[in-house]
């Protein structure tokens, strides 16, 4: 119940919380690779937290996708996440995108880096963020349910 509250709709997956904030609330989901339905759905690593979709939400806004993309010191970085995200997923890069020198989304990035204990993109991502987490759980805002 606590992730339908963050999502403001049911989950289209199965998942598990790969990531709980610092106050024990839903951060990071881990989704299984196909909807309830049966289709694919390839965004492995989902932000269920508020606070840091947001924060995420204005560094893309800001144009960081492309400075992220244009930084040639993350090159490499970015290939490398890919390919670490492709080795547990089946050959998928991070949020389905196609080129794996290629940055999607920062939310995919992020997601995947905090589930799987870090990497140079995740960090580049989080410099970036002035608070990552809010001041109280944005999942305990009016709901009182699992997890």
């Amino acid at each position: 119940m606590r992730v339908a509250h963050l999502l403001g709709r049911a989950s289209f997956t199965d998942y598990r919380i790969a990531v709980r904030c610092p106050f024990g609330g839903p951060a990071i989901l881990e989704n299984d690779p196909h909807d309830v339905s049966g289709r694919p759905f390839p965004t492995r690593y989902w932000m269920a937290c508020r606070h840091l979709h947001s924060a995420v939400s204005r560094v893309e806004a800001d144009g960081g996708v492309r400075a992220l993309e244009d930084d040639p010191a993350m090159t490499l970085q970015i290939r490398a996440a890919h390919a670490a995200h492709a080795a547990l997923h089946q050959g998928h890069h991070i949020g389905g995108v196609a080129d794996p020198s290629r940055v999607k989304c920062l939310h995919a990035q992020l997601a995947f880096a905090l589930a799987t204990g870090g990497n140079a993109v995740g960090e580049w991502i989080l410099a970036r963020i002035e608070t990552p987490w809010p001041v109280r759980c944005c999942a305990t805002d009016s709901v009182q349910a699992d997890g």
